[in-house]
């Protein structure tokens, strides 16, 4: 028969243990939650450096969606569009047609007026557009055409290939730009890098971010919650007022 003193000690081990491999952990939630909390959401994603996107003129759009649609299946047949969407490339109206072709996402602008295909955004049209959506005035430090990203990259799960323009001084940040698709779809910055890695370390999802089903994170949400029964456990053992509850075994007198 296991006695209170020797429970106690097992329980207290236990949770000495569990308070050293969960205190690092909730170390690290408590610096990610801090600075969530401190850091403006804004300036995280960028919002402070941008400019609304420009809308095209629609008296431009002289070739109707249908014709688009049908001029480029004519040249891809097994190309099968589900969006159309106006854009404007450095003052310049087109048509953005997303789509499936050979099982892979497709994308294809268009121009407005006669319908005729044009090819992805030049390093200088995108460096162009980059500028234009940045609301501040800034040098340009680099410019890199990107066609493949691994899954700690910080425009993983973007259309690919896109053209990474980064601003110097006290902007600072990372504009991509969406060759294929003729857009600026995102800012990346310094506040932005610390966020996404404090985010990895707050859902524990160490490939992509934000599964916060992964074993890891449930496997230490139990721990969490073993170490919190062992301390509630410890307090009512060591606890008089709840004495009652492990009553000392009588002493039998021979």
């Amino acid at each position: 028969m296991i006695t209170k003193a020797v429970l106690q000690k097992k329980i207290r081990k236990l949770h000495r243990y569990l308070g050293v491999i969960l205190g690092i952990q909730l170390t690290l939630w408590t610096l990610g939650g801090l600075y969530f909390s401190w850091t403006s959401i804004d300036t995280i994603r960028g919002d402070d450096l941008k400019k609304e996107a420009p809308m095209p003129n629609l008296k431009e759009f002289a070739a109707s969606p249908s014709q688009v649609v049908d001029s480029l299946r004519q040249r891809h047949p097994s190309f099968e569009p589900h969006e159309l969407v106006p854009v404007s490339i450095n003052g310049k109206a087109f048509y953005q047609i997303s789509g499936h072709m050979n099982h892979a996402e497709k994308y294809f602008l268009a121009d407005a007026k006669n319908g005729a295909l044009r090819p992805p955004l030049s390093r200088e049209e995108a460096v162009q557009m980059a500028k234009d959506r940045l609301n501040v005035e800034a040098a340009v430090c680099e410019v890199v055409l990107i066609d493949s990203t691994g899954p700690h990259h910080e425009y993983r799960e973007q259309p690919l290939p896109a053209y990474a323009v980064t601003f110097c001084g006290n902007v600072n940040t990372t504009v991509y730009v969406a060759a294929e698709l003729g857009t600026v779809r995102s800012f990346r910055n310094s506040q932005w890098r610390i966020f996404d890695f404090l985010w990895m370390l707050h859902t524990m999802d160490f490939q992509g971010r934000d599964n916060i089903n992964n074993w890891v994170l449930r496997i230490f949400s139990l721990l969490g919650l073993l170490a919190l029964l062992s301390g509630f456990l410890l307090y009512l053992l060591t606890s008089r007022r709840f004495s009652f509850l492990f009553p000392r075994p009588k002493k039998t007198v021979v």
